[in-house]
């Protein structure tokens, strides 16, 4: 909220004080007439007579001291694992609880990248399939391939290194031909 929203709150709280002691003179009248508990408008009260129209300001719920939250050094390995090894969260939680002997689950780690923005990798450091990381031979060629598409492959003979033009079948283009058996 901005200053001005968080002014205007405090305004109508202080508004609804001076309803109930001015107009009404009744706290349970008015706190059906604004739509508020009366236990919200006796802490409203308290924090007027304590601190002023300050204490009318909405506080972060945000709570002084977490004893459970996971230690800076071990989310500082987390952060890098994730920037130098690029590991997903499970691999995380199993790196840290294998070579360093510390208990996080997979969930935290997530939550932990989420909360800082790695929980994403950028596009050219994400994991890219097998099928997708090799390109085959046809792909960088110049020409389409063909049905007519033939390979050569050198074959082995006693006297001398010849080298075969063998028909090779669409499954088969990335495996060399088996050798033939000699009679």
């Amino acid at each position: 909220m901005t200053e001005q929203q968080l002014a205007r709150m405090a305004k109508r709280q202080l508004a609804i004080l001076r309803h109930a002691e001015e107009i009404t003179g009744n706290v349970a009248l008015t706190c059906r007439y604004y739509g508020i508990s009366r236990q919200v408008f006796y802490k409203w009260r308290r924090r007027y007579d304590e601190l002023g129209l300050d204490g009318l300001r909405d506080r972060s719920s945000r709570p002084l001291v977490s004893p459970n939250a996971t230690r800076t050094e071990v989310v500082g390995k987390i952060i890098y694992l994730r920037q130098h090894y690029h590991f997903g969260p499970a691999k995380i939680a199993m790196y840290l609880k294998r070579y360093h002997d510390i208990s996080i689950s997979h969930s935290g780690v997530w939550r932990i990248l989420k909360r800082l923005g790695l929980n994403r990798l950028p596009a050219s450091q994400r994991h890219k399939r097998h099928d997708r990381r090799w390109k085959r031979y046809e792909q960088a060629a110049a020409r389409p391939p063909g049905p007519d598409r033939r390979q050569v492959h050198p074959t082995a003979s006693r006297r001398r290194q010849a080298q075969e033009v063998l028909p090779v079948h669409r499954h088969r283009r990335l495996h060399p031909p088996a050798r033939a058996a000699h009679l």
